[in-house]
């Protein structure tokens, strides 16, 4: 969340800053109104306790004086103030948490070099790498799914017999060729980056540190029965790593990285890009997360960002890479690049890796602090992370690039190691 202390004291930069997103700022005006009665209500109830303990040791004085008669009049004021100081006190932890609920609502404030723009249509693209969308063999121009069916390698149909619709099942050299990916993604990174296996269902409190909640609920699985959620990416466990603690800075930047199964509704995504593995309820997904200092984090990003990029070009895809507009930010984002592959197969650019810069929003409703050396007090952490390798869509982009002439696939040089000895499927 954003830091109260910003909105209370510079109102107008924050307002500015999250009207950049396209969103409305009542919220804030609500928050600095609750804000500033708390802060009242605090001081009246901290002057009562004050009030109180100078009664009480008044009274004690009085009755070891054996002054009886006068102490019970002011014992008896001193009860009463002792009420109203409990109402008081329940009034503030009552305006406390209405403003923590409306906080958590507010996203971050976008990054100063994040453009303007409003929606998806304003990102700027850095950079295009590989062939232009034009640049196809009419081999290559075949549908993932309709690919994965002639070869074995992809059951949808009876993905859907199992789970329903926007589930897919990996079949013969086609799970050989996922391990690979998810093989590939965490081997590439292992020189910087600690691998952790967190678990899949988490805490309410773990998701609400991400930002996935309260506001994309809809979009995640709940069991109820258990109150744990389902994660919808190795983010959420991650960035929760060190909830509560204090870290010194000598650990930082900490880097860890994750695979897990990710879990999504997808609410809202009804007839939109839901054939094959353009959209689906669960996917495989390497994750790259860090923990750092202010002063570390554009190099962190740059680290991540470098990462992803090159496992993609490394596997001979096209892609682009995109600076996303503050209307297309993510909720708890303050500046992010999108890769982008081109599936000449379905003809789209697919996104398969966001790379984040959160500042200290997740990290300040994770309560992750450092303790700086020679420094007094603590600081609220940055948090960054980025997909290092998301399966689903860089598996399509693989299977429609790398197709032959007689309807073999290719595999890229760089998964050779983990595919059991076999070059081409056929």
């Amino acid at each position: 969340m954003i830091d109260i202390r910003l909105l209370r004291n510079d109102p107008i930069s924050v307002k500015q800053s999250i009207s950049r997103r396209g969103e409305d700022t009542t919220d804030l005006d609500l928050i600095i109104e609750l804000d500033e009665k708390y802060r009242k209500t605090t001081e009246k109830r901290d002057q009562l306790r004050n009030e109180i303990k100078e009664l009480s040791r008044q009274v004690g004085d009085l009755r070891k004086s054996g002054k009886e008669d006068e102490a019970t009049p002011l014992q008896e004021s001193s009860r009463e103030m002792r009420e109203e100081e409990e109402a008081l006190s329940d009034e503030c932890d009552h305006l406390s948490i209405e403003i923590r609920e409306l906080l958590l609502r507010v996203p971050n404030l976008p990054a100063e070099e994040c453009p303007d723009g409003k929606s998806a249509e304003d990102n700027v693209v850095v950079r295009v790498e590989g062939q232009g969308e034009r640049d196809w063999d009419n081999c290559q121009r075949v549908p993932h799914w309709e690919i994965g069916e002639t070869l074995g390698i992809l059951d949808v149909e009876r993905a859907t017999k199992l789970s329903g619709s926007m589930f897919a099942m990996y079949t013969g050299l086609g799970a050989t060729l996922c391990r690979a990916l998810i093989q590939y993604g965490l081997d590439r990174n292992a020189d910087e980056y600690r691998e952790i296996r967190p678990p899949t269902l988490v805490l309410t409190e773990t998701m609400v540190s991400t930002g996935h909640l309260p506001k994309f609920m809809d979009d995640a699985y709940h069991l109820e029965r258990d109150d744990l959620w389902a994660i919808p990416t190795a983010e959420v466990p991650l960035t929760s790593y060190a909830r509560d603690e204090i870290i010194s800075e000598s650990e930082l930047p900490m880097k860890l990285m994750s695979h897990t199964s990710c879990f999504r509704r997808e609410a809202g995504s009804a007839g939109r890009d839901t054939r094959g593995l353009l959209r689906v309820h669960e996917f495989d997904k390497v994750e790259l997360l860090a923990y750092a200092t202010p002063e570390q984090a554009q190099e962190v990003h740059e680290d991540i960002l470098s990462r992803a990029e090159s496992a993609i070009a490394d596997l001979g895809l096209s892609y682009r890479i995109l600076d996303l507009c503050a209307g297309d930010l993510g909720n708890s984002s303050a500046r992010t690049f999108d890769i982008e592959v081109f599936a000449p197969g379905v003809e789209q650019w697919l996104e398969v890796s966001s790379v984040s810069w959160f500042s200290d929003y997740q990290a300040r409703r994770a309560n992750v602090r450092y303790r700086a050396e020679e420094v007094k007090g603590t600081s609220v952490i940055h948090t960054l992370n980025g997909s290092g390798l998301a399966v689903p869509r860089v598996w399509a982009a693989i299977v429609e690039t790398h197709r032959q002439e007689d309807g073999s696939i290719q595999i890229p040089d760089p998964l050779l190691p983990y595919m059991q000895g076999i070059k081409i499927i056929n």
